[in-house]
């Protein structure tokens, strides 16, 4: 791959960092960058002041830059810190405040990617225990940062889908216990190309599995392919 197949976008956490942040994308652009990319900017605030993501997000779009990456609180970067994801206490709490402020403000600026960093193995916490609190973490963050529009999501990727999966939201139940509109996103799904499977992994709630169906008209129950 060369130079003009590639598509690059500015770190300012890292890079322009001689330059308050809310120059920084303003610096990236003359420099000829439209696309950069963040560590979590206030690392002793996981939740800011809404002015301070109002200047940021302001700054970003005056300069004409588009943020494609930020991450959620990660203590201390560059620093003795490597992520909030699997540390217990303190900044476990950090980490959660942060999730939905971080997803919001990725949302409102079109950024798709959000980036959790693990952290530091603990003195006295047993790996195991850090890694169950990790994947605690990550999957609250994940429900978080999943804001794409459906209908976006399957014109973009059906043709990149090998295998669906479904469960309403909110609350992960069977379809019609939630909000998604299932009829709907199925057909578009079938409009854009894809024939494969779709896996029923919803949780069946306090009654049966076998009565957990009753959104399918059973004679669509059975494979025909």
């Amino acid at each position: 791959m060369g130079f003009s197949d590639a598509r690059f976008d500015v770190n300012l956490s890292i890079l322009f960092t001689e330059l308050p942040l809310l120059e920084r994308p303003a610096a990236a652009a003359a420099a000829g960058f439209t696309a950069v990319e963040l560590w979590w900017p206030w690392t002793d605030a996981p939740v800011p002041a809404p002015r301070q993501l109002d200047a940021l997000r302001d700054a970003l779009r005056a300069a004409g830059t588009q943020l494609v990456g930020l991450n959620f609180y990660a203590g201390q970067l560059p620093g003795p810190d490597r992520g909030a994801l699997s540390v217990p206490g303190e900044e476990s709490e950090r980490f959660r405040a942060n999730v939905a402020v971080a997803a919001d403000f990725a949302q409102s600026l079109g950024c798709t990617a959000l980036n959790a960093l693990y952290g530091n193995r603990v003195q006295g916490v047993a790996p195991a225990a850090q890694d169950a609190l990790a994947l605690e973490n990550l999957t609250l963050a994940a429900r978080a940062a999943h804001r794409e529009d459906l209908e976006e999501v399957i014109d973009r990727y059906t043709p990149l889908t090998g295998h669906v999966q479904i469960a309403d939201s909110p609350g992960r139940g069977a379809p019609g216990t939630g909000t998604l509109p299932f009829e709907d996103l199925l057909d578009r799904l079938r409009t854009n190309g894809y024939a494969g499977w779709t896996g029923l992994e919803y949780q069946p709630g306090e009654a049966p599995s076998a009565e957990a169906f009753a959104w399918l008209p059973r004679p669509h129950r059975a494979a025909t392919h």
